[in-house]
């Protein structure tokens, strides 16, 4: 159902003035998805119960094939957007999906094949950045400590080009227990490390078998993961670089550990 929109006192639209307030928008259990594409894939995805949508005329013709009379979808013009949103929005749509109450179980996780799992990631642009490597390299989901960004949060969800929106994830609550119930019900829990003392990432390579359940882990940049992350995996990992440089960019290191282990 289109319906228009002409002034951002609009009560019908009150929600969007919000889209940068993320505290506000978790206390609604709601979080926001920006841009045609994002939203078309919030749309498809078909993962979250979808509010509404915002958009323009010329988000209105890019997006009308999967609009779905369900929630509405409010045609405004591009000024009004952005009086509405707070700042000078270009991308022409928003949309408000509802969050779930609780995204906190491995559930249907805990026997996945292939896992990311993220400790201390605090930069939503890498929590985005990992979800995108983990669609791209097939893997069933990715569980994270309480200590990460929020996947739902839109940068997040904006630099992970919509992966955050498709790949299944959990945050636990009790994140050493969750990595030991992993390894404990078989899986390889292989911790990445710029340590040389851990196996080279090739030699480990050789030994993955593709049968096998695997949960990559991976830590924030500087501190990387803690000991009680390192005491709960099966393996520790490297990838070969140059001695006078420190360590990878997590988003790197994960892209270039699972490109291996996907062979």
């Amino acid at each position: 159902m289109i319906e228009r929109v002409a002034s951002l006192d609009d009560p019908r639209v009150a929600a969007y003035a919000h889209v940068g307030d993320p505290g506000w928008l978790r206390d609604q259990h709601l979080f926001v998805a920006e841009g045609r594409l994002v939203v078309r894939r919030l749309l498809e995805a078909g993962t979250f119960t979808v509010r509404s949508v915002l958009v323009t005329p010329a988000a209105l013709a890019a997006l009308e094939d999967v609009l779905d009379p369900a929630f509405p979808a409010y045609l405004c013009e591009q000024q009004t957007m952005d009086a509405i949103a707070g700042f000078n929005f270009h991308r022409g749509c928003l949309a408000l999906g509802e969050r779930p109450p609780r995204i906190d179980a491995l559930g249907g996780l805990a026997r996945a094949r292939r896992l990311l799992a993220l400790e201390g990631i605090g930069n939503p642009d890498n929590v985005g950045g990992l979800f995108r490597v983990a669609a791209a390299f097939g893997l069933h989901g990715v569980v994270l400590d309480r200590a990460c960004a929020d996947p739902l949060y839109r940068k997040a969800i904006r630099t992970s080009m919509g992966a955050a929106l498709r790949v299944p994830f959990a945050t636990l609550d009790d994140w050493v227990a969750g990595l030991r119930g992993l390894r404990d019900g078989g899986a390889e829990v292989v911790a990445l490390t710029p340590d040389l003392s851990a196996t080279p990432l090739a030699d480990y390579a050789t030994r993955v078998f593709p049968e096998r359940r695997l949960v990559l882990m991976v830590g924030a940049e500087g501190p990387g993961l803690s000991p009680a992350a390192f005491a709960s995996a099966t393996a520790t990992v490297r990838i070969p670089i140059a001695a006078d440089v420190d360590s990878l960019n997590v988003v790197v290191a994960a892209g270039i550990a699972l490109a291996a282990l996907a062979r």
